[in-house]
């Protein structure tokens, strides 16, 4: 017995989305785990939510210019709600092993990077993976996470100035490498 026509645009559907994910998730974690500053348990947890949200107005995709960017946004807005939570401040005890060094791969830099992002406040992390890690503008920026572009300026200013300032000396030793 041959599919319906319902059940041919659902297949369709759905494999659009698994490749839509496949090539996505990967960038999706990275972003996610610069936004909970190398928490990957929590990163992970980001990457699956982006991606139901994303599943579920997955048939009005064509409405959206580029899902790629709209799946940055809805991960970042997912990061920030997740921080308005109250039991955001939780932490896990134990630590997992770091992966096998790439080459080029400077472990004490990534770190220190991650420590420091880590002590910035959840809206300040955010404009700094979306500005400098994902390379957005500060339109863009401001419209992920509904702010003003002013807003984002000045957060990025002062964000900026907060990684130097706890980087200090140690930025400058990981800069003569």
């Amino acid at each position: 017995m041959g599919r319906t026509g319902g059940e041919r645009a659902r297949t369709s559907r759905a494999d659009g989305f698994r490749e839509f994910a496949a090539g996505r998730t990967n960038q999706l974690f990275r972003s996610a785990s610069l936004l909970t500053g190398g928490d990957t348990h929590l990163a992970e947890d980001l990457v699956q939510e982006t991606l139901g949200r994303m599943y579920a107005l997955w048939g009005r995709v064509d409405r959206i210019d580029n899902p790629a960017g709209y799946a940055q946004t809805v991960l970042v807005r997912t990061f920030l709600t997740h921080r308005r939570r109250r039991s955001a401040t939780e932490r896990p005890l134990g630590e997992l092993p770091e992966p096998a060094p790439a080459s080029g791969y400077d472990p004490d830099l990534r770190i220190a990077l991650l420590d420091a992002l880590g002590r910035l406040s959840a809206k300040d992390r955010a404009v700094v993976v979306l500005r400098y890690w994902e390379d957005r503008s500060v339109e863009e920026t401001a419209d992920a996470m509904h702010v003003s572009s002013a807003a984002v300026r000045t957060r990025s200013v002062r964000a900026l100035a907060k990684l130097r300032e706890q980087l200090g000396g140690q930025f400058a030793e990981f800069a003569d490498r």
